[in-house]
């Protein structure tokens, strides 16, 4: 298994987006994902508009290290959003050369959400983005088994993020049922086999809302590396070898005693090690 390794905006949160591309290059990541829209209330936003400072900069950045970006986060479908506030995402989107949107379905209406999310695919060929939804342990749409209706009825793709798949009790044969090539993207982490009782960091990034919730907690703050965990890593890697790697590790703790940089660059090593990547010899 030899493939390209991408790290998620989520294991660095705390870095602006400019800040994040140089430091994934730095560690020796490829491609990054790239928060321009708010995830949870509250969240205070990097300003990504296409022509803003930080986009600028940002694609500045890109240019000198060579890294491209895979997909950019996160559009949350809740019932009240529509064209007016997914279509600036997908421009950015489409100028940074993303190729996938990152989708969550909080919408408890599933008629609602079906309907939303065919809309936003159809727009979003003209960008040629795909948005994928990432089913979430916590959201209404929760489980691969729901994802893959959606991709059967709207033509989107699926986020695979390992630990909500985990958390929501997925099993490996709910990946092999999933229609060809609807995997966009494998968000890599690992954990333990139950949900821990974990202590909220005394600031979070961004200042995002867990809501005392322990699977939040843990999603937002605390995942182990690639391979310190009990997650069936192997078993989902070797069912898509070919879709993309974003390493999504978020260590609050972590980044405040050791630094971004051995955080990130440990992260690069345990996902290398996993899938038997040379650190010489990949290749972009």
């Amino acid at each position: 298994m030899n493939r390209t390794i991408g790290l998620a905006h989520l294991s660095a949160l705390h870095l602006s987006p400019p800040e994040l591309v140089q430091a994934a290059a730095n560690a020796g990541f490829t491609s990054v994902g790239i928060r321009v829209y708010p995830a949870t209330k509250g969240e205070s936003t990097y300003r990504m508009a296409v022509g803003s400072t930080m986009f600028v900069h940002t694609l500045d950045r890109l240019g000198g290290t060579g890294v491209a970006v895979r997909d950019v986060e996160v559009f949350t479908l809740n019932g009240n959003r529509g064209r007016a506030e997914w279509e600036p995402v997908l421009e950015a989107g489409a100028a940074l050369g993303a190729s996938v949107l990152n989708v969550i379905g909080s919408d408890p209406d599933g008629g609602r959400l079906r309907d939303s999310l065919a809309a936003l695919v159809e727009d979003a060929r003209a960008f040629g983005i795909r948005p994928s939804v990432e089913p979430i342990s916590y959201q209404p749409l929760a489980t691969v088994p729901a994802a893959g209706l959606l991709v059967q009825q709207t033509g989107c793709g699926i986020m695979l993020d390992v630990l909500h798949f985990v958390r929501a009790g997925g099993r490996i044969a709910e990946l092999e049922h999933l229609p060809a090539g609807a995997v966009t993207v494998i968000q890599l982490c690992d954990g333990p086999a139950d949900t821990p009782d974990l202590p909220v960091p005394r600031a979070m990034p961004l200042g995002q809302d867990v809501n005392g919730s322990p699977r939040q907690i843990e999603s937002r703050s605390k995942r182990l590396a690639p391979g310190e965990g009990v997650f069936p890593l192997g078993e989902i890697l070797d069912l898509f070898p070919d879709t993309p790697i974003s390493v999504e590790v978020p260590d609050v703790l972590a980044v405040e005693a050791h630094g971004t940089f051995a955080h990130l660059q440990h992260l690069y090593e345990a996902a290398a090690t996993l899938t038997r990547t040379s650190l010489k010899t990949e290749t972009k």
